[in-house]
């Protein structure tokens, strides 16, 4: 193992595990919300911020969005900011109460799901879906790991990939994004069984780690 990311996960990870135990502020740009005890913290997670970045690249003014599993709802409230009308989902239902929270306080207008993947999700084709998914091989035990882990046998990607046709138009972005720890050769089989294959745009190394983001595109 890279001996910085071991010194992370002995020392730096349970002093951020213990500040994560409160409610906590988080401030990007114009943006202030509340990230609930459980919910995905974009200050010590660097995925978030990186599908940011990418979001911010789009024209999204008066583009159709779905955040499909949105947690912490950054993405969400950053995407109306850029025009978007926006869709957040999640199956969390302390993230969601966390997005009812923060719509309020921010004064937004982005319609919140509590969905398992699609499942709840009216039928509807979006210009764009933003994921930043759950992917270790394991079982989530409880509602915390749902944002981590992706089920044993990959059920998460499963479910996703046989789902995803019947939300997209021919002009449809999907974007997500996906870190050197998981496997992504195997995601990748997945997606391929359901006629979809995953193209890098873009990749970046926060710390001892590589995070790619690659854009859903059928085969």
């Amino acid at each position: 193992m890279n001996p910085v990311k071991e010194i992370s996960k002995t020392f730096i990870r349970p002093v951020v595990q213990r500040y994560l135990l409160k409610e906590r502020d988080y401030t990007f740009g114009e943006i202030k919300i509340k990230i609930l005890p459980g919910v995905f913290h974009p200050a010590f997670f660097f995925s978030t911020k990186f599908l940011v970045e990418e979001v911010e690249n789009e024209n999204l003014f008066g583009k159709s969005l779905l955040e499909l599993g949105a947690g912490n709802g950054l993405i969400a409230f950053v995407s109306e900011k850029l025009g978007a009308v926006v869709t957040a989902s999640d199956l969390s239902e302390t993230a969601i109460r966390g997005l009812h929270l923060n719509k309020e306080k921010l004064q937004s207008k982005i319609e919140i799901i509590h969905s398992d993947l699609f499942d709840s999700i009216p039928q509807q084709a979006f210009d764009f879906i933003v994921i930043n998914p759950p992917y270790y091989r394991k079982k989530a035990e409880g509602e915390a790991q749902l944002a981590w882990n992706c089920g044993e046998h990959f059920e998460y990607f499963e479910k996703f990939f046989s789902q995803l046709g019947r939300f997209v138009h021919e002009g449809s972005r999907i974007l997500m994004v996906l870190s050197q720890d998981c496997d992504i050769f195997s995601i990748g089989k997945i997606a391929a069984k359901n006629d979809w294959k995953l193209h890098e745009v873009r990749r970046k190394k926060f710390w001892w780690e590589w995070n790619f983001i690659f854009e859903v595109r059928l085969i």
